[in-house]
């Protein structure tokens, strides 16, 4: 099994790091544009195999795609970080370029591989990379549910005072600001719903506090957080990479679920072998239909303009 991440900075190298030490994929292959710094971070990476007992070999290189040949899963980091103040969306002229130029040449050396875009916007830059490469839908995935979901769990343990294993809970909808979708009402604390123990109040303040955990983030750190996002991206490699049929929220092409056509947004989809093995469509509520539909019009809208 191997895999390619582009991008070989903070988000990208956690990738590597969390894939690597999960020790199921043979190869992790780091690209960047930045002369030697995709083959130091591989370096340094590799200095801890024996030390965190994993035998995945990681290599850099700088900006040549015949490297990447023949990989079975394809990340995409590239792109300008957020810095504090920005909105993911304001992103999109730079990261634009970058994502359409990256997909094509990992596509022309990997035709066969499965793409997993985390560049933001992250929505639409899945759309462009489906534009750009013309693969199948179930070969191009946004990582953005995955990590708004395990936010959306941190942020109800913190508010149960629970565990976070016994916290379930996802978020569907846009990766921005104000187009996550988190299912407040279908979150549950060990099979029971999370309003038998906090108040509504409550679960609203968890609510917001997913909706800008990013940029709640960015602004304590000066720029984009890199480990959650970096362990969300190797759940996906995974679970593809060893056909494990887990269910995930991603940002997917929909061609007519959830009513909606022509963008990619997040819902809950199984991810196996072939990438998207199934769209899960959720028996929503008025109220969450219409807080989706409203995020689908803000995902469109930033589309128009790559």
């Amino acid at each position: 099994m191997k895999v390619t991440v582009v991008g070989a900075g903070a988000v990208g190298a956690s990738c590597a790091e969390y894939i690597a030490i999960k020790d199921f994929a043979s190869e992790v292959v780091l690209l960047d544009i930045k002369e030697g710094y995709a083959e130091g971070k591989a370096m340094d990476l590799m200095q801890t195999a024996s030390l965190n007992g994993f035998d995945t070999k990681i290599t850099g290189s700088t900006n040549d795609y015949a490297k990447t040949a023949n990989s079975d899963i394809c990340v995409i980091t590239s792109g300008i970080p957020r810095k504090p103040g920005m909105t993911r969306e304001e992103l999109i002229g730079i990261n634009a370029g970058i994502v359409k130029t990256v997909s094509s040449n990992l596509i022309e050396h990997s035709p066969n591989t499965i793409l997993i875009v985390v560049s933001n916007p992250m929505d639409t830059m899945t759309y462009l990379a489906h534009k750009a490469t013309g693969l199948p839908k179930n070969r191009i995935i946004g990582m953005g549910g995955a990590l708004d979901s395990a936010r959306f769990k941190y942020r109800l343990a913190e508010a149960l005072e629970a565990p976070i294993s016994d916290v379930d809970g996802m978020v569907i909808g846009g990766h921005s600001d104000v187009g996550m979708v988190p299912l407040t009402r279908l979150a549950t604390r060990n099979s029971v719903p999370v309003s038998k123990f906090i108040s509504e109040e409550r679960l609203n303040e968890v609510r917001e506090a997913t909706k800008v955990g990013g940029a709640t983030l960015t602004k304590l750190l000066g720029t984009s957080a890199w480990y959650a996002p970096g362990a969300a991206v190797s759940s996906l490699v995974q679970a593809i990479a060893c056909d494990q049929k887990k269910m995930f929220p991603c940002s997917v092409l929909l061609e007519g679920e959830y009513g909606l056509n022509d963008l990619c947004i997040g819902v809950p989809v199984i991810l196996g072998k072939n990438g998207i093995e199934k769209i899960v469509e959720l028996d929503l509520d008025e109220a969450e239909k219409a807080h989706l539909m409203k995020s689908a019009e803000g995902v469109s809208k930033t589309n128009t303009l790559i």
